[in-house]
Parts: structure tokens; sequence; C-alpha cells
């Protein structure tokens, strides 16, 4: 026998606004719509906020942050358990870059993440080999082989954010990708991308013909 209406409980996660998403987590009304006016709608500027930043919004306090904070965190960690329980293939660019977009596009600072692959394209892990500024990162070769080595990857896809919003390669993106692609001849390793992304767009180094 199916529950009334009355009956069932919890929210209608999946129908609800973002507001009425935010009131659930802050358990406050007044400290949802102040933190929605403050970052003026966008989903994105909230994702980059601190614990500094929130605490000075009226009606949120440390706790509630911390509360935020936490939410937002689990999400991107479900987002990447998702992909390694289905055994996701990656078989374009755009959808690797559209995980990385949920990974690190929304960044204030720039890191360089690699997703390393199987014999299949099936993603084994994805790590952050390095984190930078606002302007730039710089990734060891070393680092990325010896973590390719170890998981016995057969192929991967490099990538990292641009927080400045520009999908172009920079000169030293160019360079290390020429580094990485030799490297990864060396050890029989296929590199099938570099993505540059964006909260916006990205950039595929495959796609333009540059690996």
């Amino acid at each position: 026998m199916m529950p009334s209406k009355k009956d069932r409980v919890g929210p209608d996660c999946q129908r609800s606004t973002t507001q009425e998403l935010l009131i659930q987590i802050l358990g406050t009304a007044h400290g949802a719509d102040s933190l929605w006016k403050h970052v003026n709608g966008d989903l994105g500027r909230l994702a980059v906020m601190g614990p500094e930043e929130l605490i000075q919004v009226r009606g949120l306090g440390m706790e509630r942050a911390t509360r935020l904070l936490a939410t937002w965190e689990l999400s991107k960690r479900l987002s990447l358990d998702r992909m390694r329980l289905e055994q996701r293939v990656l078989q374009s660019s755009s959808e690797a870059a559209r995980f990385l977009q949920d990974q690190i596009g929304h960044l204030d600072h720039e890191v360089f993440c690699v997703l390393y692959l199987n014999r299949a394209l099936r993603m084994i892990r994805l790590e952050q080999v390095s984190q930078g500024g606002i302007t730039g990162t710089v990734a060891d070769p070393r680092i990325i082989f010896r973590k390719a080595l170890s998981l016995r990857a057969v192929s991967m896809i490099v990538g990292h954010n641009h927080p400045s919003g520009a999908l172009y390669p920079s000169q030293a993106d160019r360079e290390l990708t020429q580094k990485i692609q030799k490297a990864a001849e060396f050890f029989d390793i296929t590199l099938h991308d570099h993505l540059i992304v964006t909260r916006e767009g990205y950039y595929s180094f495959a796609d333009e013909g540059l690996i």
C-alpha cells in the first residue's frame, strides 16, 4: 500500500528551487535569502566562497557556513564516486570536460588534474597533482607518471582550470603538454587529451590537433 501524500516524509529536492534547497541545508529562510542575494543568484559564485566570506553574510555564522561548505564538498565527492561506480567510459573530450568542470571549473585558483584510465577508457582515479594561484600552477611530469605506473594506467587525460575564464592555452600550457606527451610515449602510455576548463566551457588540445 502506497503512503498517502500526507504521510510521505522529506522534501522533494528535485522540484525545489536553489533557494529552497539552501533553506533546507541552512535551516533559516532569512540566512538563505541573504546568501542568495549576496551572490546575485549565481550558484558558481556561491561555490567559490570561503568560510571567511560566508560568515559575513547576515543570518549565517560559522556553524551554518561550515554546514554549507561540507555539503558542497560532499556533492563533489559524490559526483566522483558515482563516476567510479558506474565505471564510465570517457570516449569524448566533451564528456571528460564536463566531469572536470564539475570538479575544478568553479575554483578561484588553478589546479592541475589527471584522469588515469584503463585499457577500456574507464577511469581508475582522478588525481590532483598540483595547485597554484589565480594565474597559474606548475605540474611535474615525474609525479604524473609515477602515479600512472603505480595505478597501472595505460592512458590518461590531463586537465587544468583557468579561473580567469580564458579558454586559450598559454605558451607554458603548450610546452607542458609537449613534455607530458613525450614522457607518455616513453612509458607507452597514451595521452588522449589536455583539457582547459572554466565554468562556462572548455578547450581541448586533441580537438584542436595539438595532440
